[in-house]
């Protein structure tokens, strides 16, 4: 097994209401007054109470190309990277020349190199560390980058991984679009990062955060179509239907238990559940498919209000705010997301009892 020793979070400094954001928005988004009202309705009810953004808000009255905007992408995403790694690095303990795997993440912008290696450098981490940057997975790569550096750390029992996620999901917003994907999307993101250590289990002793206990992958054919990204002369334009719901009601309930059952494990097992706050509908559903009591998903609400969702960086969010509370988790913990694809990842976790704590340090 692995452990996570250490997660932090960050977020661009320029935070406001959501009233303020679609305020700005409407009038851009939406020619039609019909679909600004549409998009205004939309934004009031996205339980969304305020958002961080990369850039000032007046800022998002440009028009860019792409090009240009994933110019900003590249120049912000590795401060922002920076500042959660270092975060992380020092929560833990850990120097950044001990880091022997970092995997970098993010599907709002490109680089080539990677920002991973932009990383390397400017933290001062050894120039053999090894590198894999992933792109593609959107919302679901918080989850299955944990469960990839999981793998990596089960044969290699003594090293040292990083998982850094980055979003800038406000680049993507696209201008003269009022689709109903556009008028959803643009008032349910928000942008901002997080950095996971996580330490193989020769080195795990003293070290007090949860497990990485077993993870699982799932993809479900026939819908590509329901969520992604589809590249265009502006940017990114956001695909996010109705079916990711269908797509959860049809599947996620039975692959969650059929996971926890092959741990010997059922839902009442689970203390702990720390779900991608995808949207209001999509944690309703996982809660209903579930059967789960009311408030067994409250840090994930919390967390969409604060700082809305994400993408890859939401539910590490959510779970350094399981991390950090005044309560610590005990038990097992089900850490899952879903993403593009439509994809899903589940990752079983478990908190060590103080005793064990205690005879390991």
């Amino acid at each position: 097994m692995s452990r996570i020793a250490a997660v932090a979070t960050a977020l661009p400094s320029h935070r406001y209401p959501q009233q303020a954001i679609t305020d700005m928005l409407a009038p851009m988004v939406a020619r039609d007054p019909r679909r600004q009202a549409l998009m205004r309705r939309m934004h009031a009810s996205s339980h969304v109470d305020t958002r961080h953004l990369v850039l000032p808000l007046e800022d998002y009255r440009d028009a860019l190309t792409f090009g240009q905007t994933n110019d900003r992408f590249v120049e912000e995403v590795t401060a922002l990277a920076a500042t959660a790694v270092a975060g992380a690095l020092e929560e833990a303990r850990v120097r950044a020349d001990e880091v022997d795997l970092i995997v970098f993440t993010s599907v709002t912008g490109v680089s080539a190199p990677s920002v991973d290696a932009l990383l390397v450098p400017r933290l001062g981490m050894r120039e053999d560390v090894k590198r894999m940057p992933m792109f593609g997975l959107g919302c679901v790569a918080g989850a299955s980058g944990i469960a990839r550096v999981h793998d990596y750390l089960e044969g290699h029992a003594d090293g040292v991984a990083l998982l850094v996620s980055v979003e800038l999901c406000s680049l993507t917003v696209q201008r003269d679009d009022d689709s109903m994907d556009n008028l959803v999307a643009s008032g349910l993101f928000g942008d901002g990062a997080a950095a996971v250590v996580l330490v193989g289990a020769a080195r795990a002793a003293g070290v007090a955060g949860p497990d990485v206990v077993a993870t699982r992958s799932r993809l479900y054919p026939g819908s590509r179509d329901v969520i992604g990204f589809r590249p265009s002369e502006t940017g990114f334009r956001v695909i996010l239907t109705a079916g990711v719901v269908e797509v959860i009601d049809a599947n996620f309930a039975a692959d969650a238990t059929a996971f926890l059952a092959a741990q010997g494990l059922g839902v009442p097992d689970v203390g702990t559940w720390i779900a991608h706050p995808g949207g209001p509908k999509v944690l309703d559903a996982f809660q209903r498919g579930l059967g789960l009591p009311e408030g067994a998903l409250a840090r994930s609400w919390a967390s969409m209000a604060r700082v809305g969702n994400l993408s890859s960086s939401s539910v590490l969010h959510v779970l350094a705010d399981e991390l950090h509370a005044d309560r610590a988790a005990s038990g097992y913990g089900l850490l899952f997301a879903l993403g593009p694809g439509v994809s899903a990842e589940f990752v079983l976790l478990r908190w060590p009892e103080p005793a064990e704590a205690l005879a390991a340090a």
